[in-house]
């Protein structure tokens, strides 16, 4: 499963491409504000510098023509743009048209199987489905994630099913194991599956097995 990182900040970028823990970066207009971007351009293109990696940009507008605009304007930045819009009726001609241009895209706000394969119909090469949403009102995010890979694999749809803010790494886990393609996680949580208390104390019983035997090599 690949990891997408969901933040718009240049040093949690950095970080997860330096360790090689990137595969994508997703963004939104909530994202960009919270990276105090002042011009949303330039931070894409140096987003995607950092990166290397796709860059997902979210449209600012759900109706035809606007979104279509908008869309268009965002793919011109750089190859690495994958446009995202919001999944709703106003906005599938627009993903259709943006499809038959040769621009990727992808649909957001999708919380069932149904919508998944709707969106795939319409042209979109990548879906996230909310499963932070889903389970913040009381419903399983991973039993979406299973249903719609199960519905995507039986109509042989090729499109990538994003996995959007597991919160934990239980969470996180089970949807690799339902079939999402990738997971968008925050930097916060990405970190938080790399900690586990047995391993801390591990390493705490590695180092003192360390220090009692002598080194082999100087520090220089």
């Amino acid at each position: 499963m690949k990891l997408f990182l969901a933040s718009a900040l240049p040093d949690d970028v950095r970080w997860a491409a330096d360790n090689g823990l990137l595969d994508a970066v997703v963004t939104s207009p909530a994202l960009l504000t919270a990276a105090r971007a002042h011009d949303d351009r330039d931070h894409l293109l140096e987003l995607c510098r950092l990166s290397g990696t796709p860059v997902f940009a979210s449209v600012r507008a759900t109706h035809g023509l606007d979104a279509y605009r908008d869309a268009r304007e965002l793919a011109r930045l750089s190859d690495q743009i994958v446009v995202t819009l919001p999944l709703v009726e106003e906005v599938l001609p627009v993903v259709q048209r943006l499809a038959r241009d040769g621009v990727p895209v992808a649909a957001t706000l999708v919380f069932t199987a149904a919508q998944a394969m709707l969106a795939t119909r319409a042209g979109a090469s990548r879906l996230f489905l909310s499963v932070g949403q889903l389970e913040l009102n009381g419903l399983d995010g991973v039993a979406a994630v299973r249903e719609a890979r199960q519905v995507l694999d039986a109509a042989r749809e090729e499109c990538d099913l994003v996995a959007l803010y597991p919160a934990s790494a239980s969470q996180f886990a089970a949807c690799a194991a339902a079939g999402a393609d990738a997971a968008a996680v925050t930097c916060d949580v990405l970190r938080a599956l790399l900690a586990h208390p047995l391993t801390a104390r591990g390493i705490a019983q590695f180092e003192q097995d360390l220090a009692a035997r002598p080194r082999l090599w100087s520090a220089s």
